[in-house]
């Protein structure tokens, strides 16, 4: 089974921006949505932002609405998440993957997930 590649994570200081990278090498990946979620150890992992497969349509968690931007390149089976501004209490992992978007739920399309990138936000 494919799963996801992220990357782009790191350490930043409260405030400042980065910009996470996913691949998902499936022959379909033009034809799925796609939504990025984030797990800090010990919690359920929540959803963060999710976009359709012609990026016609994008939504996101309260928590993260003005600061976080995804967007995806269908070409390179990639798909993005801009954070800024970001928080301390945002350190955690952060995954990609398939998802079923059907505003307002946005749930998982596979049990197969990457390595996941971890930002941590540092104060």
């Amino acid at each position: 089974q494919v799963q996801p590649v992220e990357s782009g994570g790191g350490l930043v200081q409260a405030g400042g921006s980065l910009r996470l990278s996913c691949q998902y090498s499936v022959r379909d990946f033009d034809t799925e949505s796609m939504g990025w979620f984030r797990q800090i150890p010990g919690k359920e992992r929540e959803w963060v932002a999710a976009i359709t497969w012609s990026a016609s349509r994008t939504d996101y968690a309260d928590s993260v609405k003005d600061r976080f931007t995804i967007d995806r390149d269908n070409a390179k089976n990639t798909v993005y998440l801009q954070m800024n501004s970001l928080k301390p209490e945002e350190t955690a992992n952060y995954y990609c993957n398939a998802v079923h978007h059907r505003p307002p739920s946005v749930l998982p399309a596979s049990y197969h997930w990457g390595q996941g990138a971890q930002v941590t936000v540092s104060t």
